[in-house]
């Protein structure tokens, strides 16, 4: 007999239902503002099983053009023959919302009270009404996370965080944008804006205030998602020499800055109209202002030793350097680490393997939340080739030893991983170790002379980092000399929400940054093929391998 299946939940399947309906009956929030017609285009789903079953594409569903994507609203059942799966697009996966990391926040506030009233930049902007809040942003390829600040503490009210609902246009960057400078441009600024706003409202819902209570936002992340979202042509990031607009205008002296300042009416977010949102400064190319919000947080721009602050994504940033002087690198990582191009691959939702050993020549794994085993996420990937290196199941260039090209890491349900996933994974981790080396070496400096390595982001919070040297994922300096220092993106976002000096401090920093194009090596190519390897991260500065 055939269902409709939701996250191990099944539903009979009946004519004619749409999968809004069944949405409905499992009581799962699906988005929509136009009363489920189809033209929001804010209910996507994903159907993962039993296309066949439901209706062609409608007319409103022209701009989703990957088949495993439709309009909950518009997707109906025109026959039983076969079972229907469906998931959200605001599924929320073990994402890090806090940082380890904090710095002394000066008393200049933005935003003030004063009397009975609410002034930015000594203007009233309106009346006190009980509270003055404000947002801090970082809105990543893979996810969003929000900081919901009151203003008159500067005290976290609540933390919200969703995986990007854009993903229908592409697992990176590149392909989305790709999807957004094709036939459909403005979709993905809009299911985004969606989502932050129909999220606004839930904050508002669950601590009992309006959303125009919110007078004044901070949105950081690398320079496509923050371009996409601002409603700015991405078509030059996406070609040599990858250089936002914005950029391209500051360089020719049409602006100040790249930073980007915008009424909360004008961009589309449902607040208080007049509050200003605000974007800092990029760093240059694909590395964008949640670096600069990183660099912020960990303190880089005050220290006096020599640090490397690594952002590990879909688009992995390199930063190293002190107070004096920084070179910057990006390395297109892929989604291979984070669930994509992976037979067995998932992000960090309930059920994915997230730590993996060999005891006794047997498996031993433990999933999120003990759920049962869904996939495997990035820090269980990451466990298991270390795994598989030092028992020699495969050797230092990712071949199986054996007469199998695959190891089966649960036979509970039956899940491998086979010789095209490794390949696939050499060449994800080679990018984040070019990123790191090249940037190194320009500045001349080993991995073991580093006085900080600073692993920033969600991903590198849960990863096994012995492992992660063992392999050449990350930088082989002493463990003593390493910190995870957790969402840092957000952690300087909200920095620069609650204080105009650290506005200002972030434009400095920018200016002292060196961008390292990692292409342009003359050796790129066996650099990148040393990297492809598993095996730590050679020490020598001056040479690419051992």
């Amino acid at each position: 007999m055939s269902h409709l299946k939701f996250q191990g939940k099944i539903l009979p399947l009946e004519l004619d239902k749409t999968i809004f309906d069944y949405a409905d009956a499992l009581k799962v929030r699906v988005p929509t503002s136009c009363g489920r017609s189809g033209e929001c285009h804010e209910c996507i789903v994903e159907i993962k099983e039993g296309q066949k079953s439901l209706n062609k594409n409608t007319d409103a569903e022209k701009f989703l053009q990957n088949p495993s994507y439709r309009l909950a609203c518009q997707a109906k059942l025109t026959n039983t023959d076969c079972s229907v799966e469906f998931e959200v697009l605001r599924r929320q996966p073990k994402i890090l919302t806090q940082s380890s990391v904090s710095r002394k926040i000066p008393l200049d506030k933005i935003i003030t009270k004063k009397d009975k009233n609410i002034i930015r930049n000594n203007k009233v902007l309106d009346k006190f009404k009980g509270c003055i809040y404000g947002l801090a942003i970082d809105a990543g390829t893979t996810t969003i996370v929000m900081n919901l600040i009151d203003l008159e503490t500067n005290e976290t009210v609540t933390t919200a965080s969703f995986e990007n609902p854009q993903r229908f246009g592409g697992s990176d960057i590149m392909n989305r944008i790709s999807y957004d400078t094709g036939n459909f441009s403005g979709e993905l600024q809009s299911v985004l804006l969606s989502a932050i706003n129909f999220e606004i409202g839930e904050m508002a819902k669950s601590q009992s205030f309006h959303r125009r209570q919110i007078y004044d936002v901070v949105i950081v992340g690398n320079t496509t998602m923050r371009d996409i979202l601002f409603g700015i042509n991405s078509f030059s990031i996406g070609q040599r020499p990858y250089k936002s607009l914005i950029q391209t205008e500051f360089e020719k002296g049409l602006r100040s800055t790249t930073s980007i300042n915008i009424l909360a009416k004008n961009l589309g977010l449902r607040i208080f109209p007049e509050a200003n949102v605000y974007s800092g400064p990029l760093i240059g190319c694909h590395i964008g202002t949640d670096v600069t919000a990183g660099l912020l947080a960990t303190g880089m721009d005050q220290r006096d030793e020599v640090s490397m602050l690594v952002d590990i994504g879909t688009n992995t940033e390199v930063v190293v350097g002190n107070k004096n002087k920084m070179l910057a690198a990006s390395c297109p990582a892929g989604p291979a680490f984070e669930g994509g191009e992976i037979t067995f691959g998932m992000p960090g939702y309930d059920g994915a393997v997230e730590t993996f050993k060999i005891e006794k020549n047997s498996p031993v794994i433990k999933t999120i939340n003990n759920e049962n085993v869904e996939g495997i996420c990035g820090s269980g990937l990451i466990d298991l080739l270390a795994e598989l290196k030092k028992t020699e199941i495969i050797n230092h260039l990712g071949a199986f030893q054996g007469p199998s090209d695959k190891y089966f890491f649960t036979k509970s349900p039956d899940m491998y991983i086979s010789a095209p996933d490794i390949s696939a994974l050499a060449q994800a981790k080679s990018a984040n170790y070019c990123g790191q080396w090249i940037a190194l070496r320009e500045y001349g400096v080993s991995p073991a002379n580093l006085d900080n390595l600073f692993l920033a982001g969600g991903f590198a919070n849960y990863i096994n980092v012995e492992n992660a040297i063992n392999i050449g994922f990350i930088a082989n300096s002493p463990l003593s000399k390493i910190s995870k220092v957790g969402n840092t993106a957000l952690e300087g976002a909200t920095l620069m929400l609650v204080s105009k000096k650290m506005r200002n401090i972030a434009e400095d920093i920018v200016k002292k940054i060196q961008h390292v194009e990692l292409e342009t090596a003359p050796d790129f190519f066996e650099i990148f093929v040393d990297g492809c390897m598993f095996q730590p991260m050679s020490q020598n500065p001056s040479t690419a391998t051992n």
